[in-house]
């Protein structure tokens, strides 16, 4: 669940920027895309920082870790979607068996999700005090919670 919302707070934030990439070349948008999804990564290393106490020490060690793990995720999730898009948007006739292996692979993400965080576990134990690692999961929370309010915001301010 928090994952979908994150996803979606992620692609209502993306919308001004795809309206500006039609007038744009495919160059022009992966480059903006980049750009975007460095500033939201460097936004998130702010917040979590903020929220977990950080010393540079740790952010230094932290972030190129927890990036990977997100990165993973990430890739993870994409894989899935494709997998939804590609039944959905079927012309085609899809088999029952088709349906059910799609259905599996989404009811999986999440135990996928959960053992590449859990993998993750003993190298952030090396690095944050047991405090901080407690509040990891709190802190994240915080940060979507903290998305769909700013999201909501532009959106009523935009009426």
């Amino acid at each position: 669940m928090k994952k979908t919302i994150f996803l979606l707070t992620l692609i209502v934030m993306l919308v001004p920027f795809v309206n500006l990439s039609a007038q744009t070349t495919d160059a022009d948008s992966l480059d903006r895309k980049e750009t975007f999804m460095k500033e939201f990564r460097d936004y998130k290393h702010r917040f979590l920082t903020k929220e977990l106490s950080l010393s540079r020490e740790q952010r230094d060690k932290f972030f190129p870790l927890y990036d990977q793990m997100e990165d993973e995720t990430a890739t993870l999730n994409n894989e899935t979607r494709q997998l939804e898009r590609r039944i959905s948007d079927s012309t085609e006739k899809v088999s029952d068996l088709e349906y059910e292996k799609a259905t599996e692979a989404l009811f999986e993400l999440k135990i996928k999700e959960g053992e590449i965080e859990k993998s993750y576990l003993p190298r952030f134990a090396e690095i944050l005090k047991p405090e901080q690692l407690f509040k990891l999961k709190s802190a994240e929370r915080s940060f979507t919670n903290d998305l769909i309010h700013h999201s909501r915001r532009l959106k009523n301010n935009r009426r």
